[in-house]
């Protein structure tokens, strides 16, 4: 099975095109770590504040790793104030394909 995580974060509208740079910078630097198998950034189409990440892992300890990075603790520090409210995350194992 692959490990999945699943955050929602809406950020403030004057914050939006910061955010977007920001985890675009992220995405691309988590799809080169070994363990990353996926990582999407989505925008809402009805809530354009609204962002989704998907980021799937080979291992629960890739996921953690990643976090130890440095591209992510820049992203983390850089949107945690743009921010409308706290981002919300969700694990799941991935079961197809």
């Amino acid at each position: 099975m692959t490990y999945v995580v699943t955050v929602t974060i809406n950020v403030r509208p004057e914050r939006r095109d910061a955010f977007i740079a920001a985890s675009r910078d992220n995405a691309e630097h988590s799809r080169r770590e070994p363990g990353c198998l996926q990582f999407d950034v989505a925008q809402s189409t009805e809530l354009p504040d609204r962002f989704h990440l998907y980021e799937a892992y080979r291992t629960p300890a890739d996921f953690t790793a990643h976090q130890q990075t440095t591209h992510y603790l820049r992203w983390r520090d850089a949107v945690n104030p743009w921010m409308a409210q706290p981002r919300t995350g969700v694990r799941w194992n991935r079961i197809s394909p």
